[in-house]
């Protein structure tokens, strides 16, 4: 099963295929796998030590981060992804680490799990994908209910702990709407990024990257 693989000099971690969203544009609905990666959906959740014997089949300083991300939502694991990061510190204290999360992370562990994040993770990269909470919920569809407000307070609170905080949009949005979600980010004090849904022509996809 796929446990690691590369996009453009990123090298990324598939920790889970569960997720608290079921997004009506989720591009694992249509495809199995990202870039040259082989199929992300796993027969089992690996363990912290087949991630790291994983990690261990690559010289990570040829990349420019390390990405948790796959296919699902990796802060559904996020005791995991805290160990790797330890790890992966302590041997290579500036390589980067990411999270690219819906910011559903406290939701699902039910406290502030940010202060957990510190010194760990540089970036996380958080899908708002939507202006409001009406819109979010039906096109996200999440478990909560108060989902789109626990994605900001995450955001909001994260920013303490973690030095890069994204909130991303995919480029499909009507312009009035991606403005919305700038002004949104603006509010928050956090990075905005617009990013493609597809990213080149190799089928890597903007929203799994």
């Amino acid at each position: 099963m796929t446990i690691t693989y590369t996009v453009h000099n990123g090298l990324y971690v598939n920790l889970t295929n569960r997720c608290t969203c079921d997004c009506d544009f989720c591009e694992r609905n249509s495809i199995d796998r990202v870039g040259n990666s082989g199929s992300l959906w796993l027969e089992r959740e690996p363990t912290l030590q087949e991630i790291l014997d994983d990690l261990a089949k690559y010289d990570l300083m040829q990349y420019d981060e390390l990405i948790f991300c796959g296919f699902g939502e990796p802060t559904l694991r996020l005791d995991v992804i805290l160990g790797v990061a330890r790890d992966v510190k302590a041997c290579h204290p500036r390589l980067p680490i990411r999270i690219n999360t819906n910011g559903h992370a406290n939701l699902i562990a039910g406290h502030d799990v940010t202060p957990d994040m510190q010194g760990l993770i540089d970036v996380l990269s958080i899908s708002l994908n939507r202006p409001d909470g009406a819109a979010y919920e039906r096109h996200m569809r999440p478990v909560y209910d108060c989902a789109f407000d626990g994605l900001l307070d995450f955001a909001r609170r994260a920013k303490q702990y973690v030095p890069t905080v994204v909130l991303s949009v995919v480029d499909v949005l009507p312009e009035e709407q991606l403005q919305q979600c700038r002004l949104i980010a603006e509010r928050l004090d956090v990075t905005f990024r617009v990013r493609p849904y597809h990213a080149d022509s190799d089928n890597t996809v903007g929203n799994l990257t």
